[in-house]
């Protein structure tokens, strides 16, 4: 009894109270939700508000960058939330491949990526998913909706786009290798709570205070999308 009661304590404090969350990674949800808000003052020149409302899961990655590390690519982290009652607490999110040629000669670039069905969030939740191997991927369409799609485009399982100097544009990020931040993850959930349990809006998962700007800049996007009202 009394080992059965020492289990149910260590379960409970590692899927109820996590490490405080480092510097980078309260950065990643600040920027992740600035860039958010600047989508909702671009109308006509971001991603699509009928895509928007029909993506399940949204990923944003600040601040891409020209790894030296890896030779010729870029490496980025960043956060990604999930539709299931709301928004859900988001998940740690790393990003690298060889080199796309970030935007005219940029060192730096923000990315945001739609998920757009549930077969694209189930490849995406395995422990890493190849862009375009085992998940396709495309550049998305720019503008106030998605009409001017392509065939490719609509039946993509992800759409990407990058933002540079304040433009938003499609990007193709096939060769990418995408997989949640498992550290990160760690020190905001503990370590028994997983990928899916957070992108599912498990009962068990507390959201970390410092995702309000991320998951506020998501509804706001969000009440537009649907409602085709001006933020």
């Amino acid at each position: 009894m009394k080992k059965l009661l020492v289990a149910s304590l260590l379960c409970l404090t590692a899927t109820s109270a996590f490490a405080e969350l480092s510097k980078d990674e309260v950065k990643r949800l600040s920027e992740a939700g600035a860039i958010l808000s600047e989508l909702r003052n671009t109308p006509d020149k971001g991603i699509p508000e009928d895509l928007f409302e029909k993506a399940q899961c949204v990923i944003v990655i600040p601040n891409m960058k020209k790894a030296a590390f890896v030779v010729g690519g870029e490496y980025g982290s960043g956060v990604m939330s999930c539709r299931t009652q709301g928004w859900s607490a988001p998940v740690f999110m790393q990003l690298a491949k060889g080199s796309w040629g970030l935007q005219i000669g940029a060192e730096e670039t923000d990315l945001v990526l739609l998920v757009m069905n549930r077969r694209g969030l189930d490849k995406l939740l395995e422990d890493k998913v190849s862009l375009g191997a085992d998940a396709s991927v495309a550049g998305g369409p720019v503008g106030r909706t998605g009409a001017a799609a392509t065939d490719a485009q609509m039946h993509a399982e992800m759409l990407s786009y990058s933002r540079s100097q304040g433009v938003f544009a499609g990007i193709d990020l096939s060769g990418g290798v995408l997989h949640a931040d498992k550290d990160a993850d760690a020190r905001a959930y503990g370590p028994a709570v997983s990928a899916r349990d957070v992108a599912m809006g498990a009962a068990h998962v507390k959201t970390p205070a410092e995702a309000a700007p991320f998951l506020d800049g998501l509804r706001r996007t969000d009440v537009r999308a649907t409602t085709g009202t001006k933020p």
